[in-house]
Formats: structure tokens, sequence, C-alpha cells
């Protein structure tokens, strides 16, 4: 069972970093996010939302569905975190019916 899972490593390492052989070098002043997608926003940003921060707009107006979708992940594990983590506490009669922090 060890030797088949250390394969299905390999085989799943060797496909993420074949995939990241076509990808841009980091900061390249070529890469297509930079030639097409930077400069609309860049010179939109005013005139489509009314926005003087141009972090803000993409943040909020552009990817606002995508923020608000990795907000909820956060919450709810944060949440799930505080509840699967917290004690119980005994009452006085001893059965375990209350929590505490």
């Amino acid at each position: 069972m060890k030797g088949l899972s250390l394969i299905i490593v390999m085989i799943v390492s060797a496909m993420l970093i074949y995939g990241t052989l076509d990808m841009p070098k980091w900061g390249d002043p070529n890469a297509p996010a930079a030639i097409h997608v930077s400069p609309r926003y860049i010179e939109k940003t005013w005139e489509e939302t009314r926005t003087p921060n141009a972090v803000t707009s993409v943040v909020a107006d552009y990817r606002g569905y995508d923020t608000l979708g990795e907000t909820t992940v956060i919450f709810t594990a944060g949440i799930s975190c505080i509840l699967l983590l917290r004690k119980k506490r005994e009452k006085a009669g001893g059965s375990n019916v209350g929590f505490h922090r």
C-alpha cells in the first residue's frame, strides 16, 4: 500500500511540475497578464468603478464575487475550528450539558 501511495504521489508531483514549465517567469513584463489585463485595469479603473484606488477596485469591483467566495471559505473554516476545538464543561450535577471557552 505504501508503494502504491508513493507512486501516486510521484505521478501527481510530476504532472504538477510539468504544468508549471510553461508558465511565464515571475515578474515577466511580456506575460499575458502584464500585456493585456493589467493595462486595462490601470487605464479604466476610474472610468468604470469611480474608485480612486486600483487595488480596491480590482478586489471589490472586478472580482467581487470571487472575493466574497474566498471570504466565505475562510469564515467557514474559522467557525469550524472554533466548534471543533471548544471544550465541554461539567455542570454541578455531573452532566456534560454546557460549553465554555
